[in-house]
């Protein structure tokens, strides 16, 4: 009976919930856990890859595939896990010097680390200080993960190698003025030789000195090296300009002596022909009739002679003066007056 005298119920509400209570609270405490560890397990299975490279996906630390920029889904709970690489991304080293911010005035920094990596010798054992710039792209990112232990340091190694090799193969000077452009190269291929062998998925882009120069002590001495160089290079361009101008001239009048000369033989050698030719002619036609040729040869003569004499006078043998049948004196007057 309960205290209104009425009947007892049929169930005991406590009864109930210490019989039923625990296994709803057991299976509440199951689903909350379910729910978090689906949660957890949806967290872990997406994942995002930015446009600026590659993802590499492990599963139990071995790996499984290579995934473009974009969201793409893995095994939850760390069974696969995916590590970034910037493949679409041209890397940057510096050495030698380190860039502390980066706009249109740029600032630039040098420790001594960066000393120690760009004070080098060259080949007639002057110390020169260089620093360049190594931009390179990873090409392969599983071989850039797993085939060295720290990609960024070997690049760096490799590098400084293969420039300190390259300076000391070349003289100071060479190094300092007209070099530069053969060096940049000529470390860009040792250096993508050397990454092919080890098989690191690495492309070298471009090697580039930024600044070459002698170390601050020395600097006075390389200046007036320098000038000395200069001098002699000006002094050695006014004689080549000295003797380009010389040399062209006496070329022109040696030439010029020689056609002379040239001319003049031609000259002498033709009227020497026309003489002899004319010889020959007259030869030929006082050879038909030697008398008539001989007279008229003669008469041509005095014809040209005798009015150059002037006064002639013509005496007979036994005479007493001269012989008044030619006026000689008129024909010598008129001879001499042509």
């Amino acid at each position: 009976m309960n205290r209104q005298g009425g009947p007892e119920p049929d169930f005991d509400l406590r009864a109930l919930w210490e019989r039923y209570g625990k296994r709803f609270r057991a299976g509440g405490i199951a689903i909350v856990v379910i729910l978090i560890a689906a949660a957890i397990g949806l967290t872990t299975m997406l994942y995002t890859v930015g446009p600026e490279g590659d993802a590499v996906v492990k599963r139990f630390g071995r790996v499984v595939r290579i995934v473009g920029p974009g969201l793409h889904m893995k095994w939850p709970f760390g069974i696969e896990s995916e590590t970034f690489v910037p493949t679409r991304r041209v890397l940057k080293e510096e050495f030698g010097f380190r860039t502390l911010r980066a706009a249109q005035r740029s600032e630039y920094a040098k420790s001594d680390r960066d000393l120690e990596v760009s004070l080098m010798l060259t080949g007639d054992l002057n110390v020169i200080d260089v620093e360049w710039v190594v931009q390179y792209r990873i090409a392969d990112p599983n071989k850039f993960l797993h085939q060295v232990r720290d990609p960024r340091e070997t690049v760096r190694d490799i590098s400084e190698s293969a420039m300190r090799q390259s300076v000391g193969n070349r003289l100071g000077s060479d190094v300092l003025t007209v070099g530069r452009t053969a060096i940049a190269t000529e470390v860009r291929e040792s250096m993508q030789s050397i990454l092919d062998s080890y098989e690191m998925g690495v492309e070298i882009r471009g090697v580039e000195l930024q600044d070459v120069t002698p170390p601050d002590k020395v600097k006075p001495a390389f200046n007036e090296v320098n000038e000395a160089q200069q001098e002699r290079e000006r002094v050695i361009n006014e004689a080549e300009k000295f003797r380009n101008q010389v040399i062209p001239k006496a070329r022109g009048q040696a030439q010029q002596v020689i056609a002379e000369a040239e001319g003049y033989a031609s000259v002498r050698i033709n009227r020497a022909k026309g003489e002899a030719s004319r010889f020959q002619a007259v030869f030929a036609e006082y050879s038909k009739a030697p008398e008539v040729t001989r007279t008229r040869m003669f008469l041509e003569m005095a014809d040209e002679v005798i009015p150059k004499i002037g006064r002639l006078f013509v005496m007979e043998p036994g005479g007493i003066s001269p012989l008044p049948l030619l006026d000689l004196d008129r024909a010598a007057l008129k001879g001499g007056g042509r």
